[in-house]
């Protein structure tokens, strides 16, 4: 990965004033992304000084200038939720046919669970629903059917850190017939102890090429202080829980000041990424420019530029 020399994209800065509650924000980082024709779109996770978070769209024609949007986005129906959400994050966006769909982490009282909202035009949004029953987080939805259902990757948190929430180390596959009921398929990936990607998590949604579904994801090194880096994998596309080659190195790891020096150090966290051209059967080119947006030490968002065929080559290093 190339890091745009502009880096960060996006500050807290940058963010306008949303009174009341976006005043002087402290951070904006692990924007979801999308690109619709020649329009590149972030949903911003945005937190204020009082440690709430709140999303706001931006959007751009180049993938690096953004013009961001001056409302927070309200999510209509999630206020039937009778349940306390203390906070709605780092989203994932992902096309199904005409519509955006939006999966995002939500914290509620002792659990994370994944929220599911849609829009088709990134001005008006609708809730969906709770989508996992259990702790989970780091939901991904494929861009289309496989076997005639809804595929997502997820990451069950079941590991108990010591003096630390509960987080995950396995990334699995689920399935879905109506995008609101999910079962678990198979565990896909699981963490490497002792290297850097002890504990994973996917990152943006799927890409579907020729050689196979791509996924970026997240690992944190564990074994002196977490460090959190992007990595590669490509998995089968009639059956994702088989993976056909999953990078041994890291692509992108903490080493510029605005990565190791924030609200949480040394954190590369990759929930973005666009593609500039697909053939008409839907695959991405394998000469495709990439952009990857990431949240940078919990602060700022980065971006990052390969092509298809770099990251499928790294995923076989």
């Amino acid at each position: 990965m190339k890091r745009y020399s502009g880096n960060p994209i996006v500050e807290r800065t940058d963010i306008p004033e949303i009174e009341p509650h976006l005043v002087d924000v402290t951070s904006v980082f692990n924007p979801g992304a999308i690109k619709v024709n020649d329009t590149y779109y972030l949903m911003l996770r945005v937190q204020n000084r009082g440690r709430q978070t709140f999303n706001v769209m931006a959007k751009s024609k180049d993938g690096i200038n953004f013009d961001i949007s001056n409302k927070i986005i309200n999510f209509a129906g999630i206020e039937k939720i009778e349940e306390k959400i203390y906070h709605c994050y780092d989203p994932r966006i992902t096309r199904i046919n005409d519509t955006f769909y939006i999966m995002f982490a939500m914290d509620m009282e002792k659990i994370c669970r994944l929220g599911l909202a849609q829009t088709k035009d990134f001005e008006q949004f609708e809730f969906l629903g709770i989508v996992s029953e259990k702790d989970n987080r780091n939901g991904v939805l494929f861009p289309e059917k496989i076997g005639g259902k809804f595929m997502r990757f997820d990451r069950p948190n079941k590991v108990a850190l010591v003096d630390g929430p509960v987080t995950g180390s396995e990334i699995h596959l689920s399935e879905s017939a109506d995008l609101l009921n999910w079962e678990a398929v198979a565990k896909v990936a699981e963490g490497n102890h002792n290297y850097w990607d002890e504990l994973i998590g996917a990152g943006p949604p799927p890409v579907k090429t020729k050689k196979g579904w791509l996924l970026v994801y997240h690992g944190i090194a564990m074994h002196y202080q977490p460090i959190y880096q992007a990595g590669v994998m490509l998995l089968d596309l009639e059956n994702p829980a088989k993976i056909i080659a999953r990078g041994k190195l890291n692509i992108l790891e903490p080493r510029e000041l605005y990565e190791t020096v924030g609200q949480v150090p040394n954190v590369i966290f990759p929930t973005g990424l666009t593609v500039d051209n697909y053939n008409e059967y839907g695959f991405a080119k394998m000469d495709s420019k990439v952009h990857i947006y990431y949240g940078a030490a919990d602060t700022s968002i980065g971006l990052a530029i390969s092509t298809i065929e770099e990251l499928i080559e790294k995923c076989f290093k």
